[in-house]
């Protein structure tokens, strides 16, 4: 998957857990989980606010975009 979600560091680095975050969002610790793993399809922009408000952090801190590798015509 070319997006990286990088929230379990984020969390590290602020000494939170999962549970902690997902009561200060809102949100159900599943749904929590769902966009840790990047399993989720979509991430609503107020859940993400939320999600930087309460870790001080910006988007690009959480979200991050990796191109996949580009195949060889022919292989």
């Amino acid at each position: 998957m070319p997006i990286i979600i990088n929230l379990d560091q984020v969390l590290a680095d602020h000494n939170m857990k999962s549970k902690e975050l997902a009561e200060i969002v809102g949100i159900t610790e599943a749904n929590l989980s769902i966009l840790k793993s990047g399993k989720a399809k979509a991430v609503r922009f107020s859940t993400l606010e939320a999600i930087c408000q309460a870790l001080d952090c910006q988007p690009g801190d959480i979200l991050a975009f990796s191109s996949p590798a580009p195949s060889k015509g022919g292989e």
